[in-house]
């Protein structure tokens, strides 16, 4: 799994990020664990981490199967 392939997911889910006011931001991928930065209206929004588990995360893994976990740094 290269950078080019997560950030080619990331940029299929940034639309609806940005809707709300938000982004995400391709920090790293380390083996299996992509970190990622919160930007905009998600950082420090109580619900980044819901969007993080069940938006990011839950996309991420299904279009790739490499995807372990995703954090946020």
């Amino acid at each position: 799994m290269t950078n080019e392939e997560v950030q080619a997911v990331l940029d299929k889910i940034r639309p609806a990020l940005q809707a709300d006011g938000g982004d995400v931001e391709l920090v790293a991928v380390e083996g299996g664990v992509v970190k990622v930065a919160l930007q905009g209206a998600c950082r420090g929004c109580p619900m980044s981490q819901l969007t993080l588990a069940n938006g990011v995360e839950r996309v991420l893994k299904s279009e790739l199967p490499g995807v372990e976990r995703v954090e946020a740094v």
